[in-house]
């Protein structure tokens, strides 16, 4: 069985993704048989051997595959063992955390055989829909001139969103939600202070960058959240060091005048390889393998 889960909202597809995996633990308990693999930096051969290889626990196999669509031979290879992977017992999920090309021979034939579901974002009635689940959920009441104002100081990150949701219901303890609790509860531009973090990891600043993270946590941000900014903030770092990505890339002028000099503090191949480190702490944090905080601190101390 495959799955493909892609898109930019990537709060919606790391969810998806977490309950995929968190329904292959309840069946396969050992968890032994649970696969992670960067096309990045693993060649076809190695992900096709680990799938045939025998588990001892004879156990289905769950294999995470990222960066698919960034690796050409990859691509090719899976292509032509696609219908293969979908007859197997064995797992199969391609994620991408962003757009994909829809031109490729790739992603045609993985829209023929596996599962697909892209994950845009929200906005609009969809959006309001999915806030008012989420208040529902947590309990809480809110009013349409409050969730104006929610919609507006959340930016649309449904990452801060989720956060944002449970302070307040919180606060509120089953009251209504006014406009006057969001205003007291919710930040405006937490971004600010994940951009003073790189700032300061672009400066080899790691004492700076753990106390603007510490302030964070200590405001009741989610580490995942907070990952997922940094993320974007090294994603654009990353398109910064590339003339031509950056002119097709769509961001802000103000943007690529403030993010341009920390770039300079970072080689293309150590942004690459922190941008991946990014998602295997996300993975690891999510299947319990390290503890949030302590792997938010390893990351900021490994950072060359």
């Amino acid at each position: 069985m495959i799955f493909f889960i892609y898109g930019e909202d990537s709060y919606r597809s790391r969810k998806k993704l977490a309950d995929i995996m968190e329904g292959y633990k309840k069946v396969h308990k050992s968890g032994l048989s649970l696969m992670y693999f960067d096309a990045k930096e693993k060649d076809f051969s190695e992900f096709a051997n680990s799938l045939r290889s025998n588990s001892i626990f004879e156990e289905k196999k769950l294999a995470i595959v990222k960066n698919a669509f960034s690796d050409a031979e990859f691509q090719e290879n899976l292509s032509e063992d696609v219908k293969k992977f979908q007859d197997s017992k064995d797992i199969i999920v391609i994620y991408e955390a962003d757009k994909v090309d829809q031109r490729t021979k790739f992603f045609k034939s993985l829209q023929k055989s596996a599962k697909c579901q892209e994950f845009s974002f929200l906005s609009g009635a969809l959006l309001r829909k999915w806030l008012a689940c989420e208040f529902e959920k947590c309990g809480a009441k809110i009013s349409p001139k409050a969730l104006d104002c929610f919609m507006i100081r959340a930016n649309g990150d449904l990452w801060r969103m989720e956060n944002e949701i449970k302070k307040l219901a919180d606060f509120k303890k089953g009251s209504r939600i006014g406009t006057e609790d969001v205003e007291l509860c919710v930040r405006q531009n937490p971004q600010n202070d994940i951009f003073k973090t790189i700032e300061a990891l672009s400066r080899k600043d790691k004492k700076q960058a753990l106390l603007y993270l510490q302030k964070h946590l200590e405001s009741g941000d989610n580490i995942l959240y907070i990952l997922s900014m940094v993320a974007y903030q090294f994603k654009n770092l990353l398109i910064l060091k590339d003339p031509k990505a950056a002119y097709k890339s769509g961001l802000h002028p103000f943007v690529i005048k403030k993010t341009a000099p920390m770039a300079a503090g970072f080689s293309a191949d150590q942004l690459k390889k922190i941008y991946n480190k990014i998602f295997e702490i996300d993975f690891k944090i999510k299947t319990g393998k390290v503890d949030p905080e302590l792997a938010l601190e390893m990351f900021v101390a490994e950072i060359q």
